[in-house]
């Protein structure tokens, strides 16, 4: 398989943590080139199984309307609101982007959710990325292509607030431990009407189910 090219992406300043307290978060804006951002999520649009998003909420499944995308290493696996999620195999521009983002990070990642959000309607709710199955000490890098949407962290002790516009092309990384203190959203509104796709790199520990029994 012929190796996609490396994305076009900015030089790094490493800018001023995000939170109060309690964890690191840095946003990288125009980290990844307008042209680039574009084409990347048309690519993912066409080459990724896209699935609603099935959650076990309030004692019963719901399904989303947002779209998901697993891709990982074959020894991964991963389980959120009571769903079993399996992995699509990596294709080579998450493998070129995943190298990118590592390097940003500073740490190595094994799996990628993918998030399609086809309008305002579509959001998140307040949520930690701390199911058992991540690495707790591993940061989570985030990239999002299309639509600006405000992102939210909410301390889950004092509920101080902090809130940002992702932007096309941008990065942001959470390193540990900010998924314990911190919760965050991408709340629903009703003024924006394109789509966005919102690709979190994780560490998975593997086989992490093998290793509990």
């Amino acid at each position: 398989m012929k190796q996609t090219a490396l994305f076009e992406i900015a030089p790094v300043q490493h800018g001023q943590n995000l939170l109060p307290k309690d964890g690191s978060a840095y946003y990288y804006p125009e980290w990844m080139s307008a042209v680039d951002s574009t084409e990347l999520m048309e690519r993912l649009e066409k080459s990724l199984q896209w699935e609603a998003d099935h959650l076990f909420m309030f004692g019963k499944y719901v399904t989303t309307r947002r779209k998901v995308a697993w891709v990982a290493d074959p020894s991964c696996t991963y389980t959120y609101s009571g769903v079993k999620k399996e992995a699509q195999p990596w294709i080579p521009e998450l493998l070129a982007l995943k190298t990118q983002i590592e390097e940003l990070a500073q740490s190595e990642f094994n799996s990628c959710l993918l998030n399609l959000y086809h309008d305002g309607k579509d959001g998140m709710g307040w949520h930690s990325d701390d199911e058992k199955e991540l690495d707790a000490n591993s940061p989570i890098a985030s990239i999002s292509l299309g639509a600006t949407r405000k992102f939210s962290l909410r301390h889950k002790t004092d509920k101080t607030t902090v809130s940002l516009p992702l932007e096309n092309g941008s990065a942001l990384v959470m390193h540990s431990p900010t998924q314990q203190f911190w919760q965050h959203a991408l709340l629903k509104t009703t003024t924006i009407h394109i789509p966005r796709i919102n690709l979190t790199f994780r560490k998975i520990n593997p086989h992490h189910e093998r290793q509990e029994n």
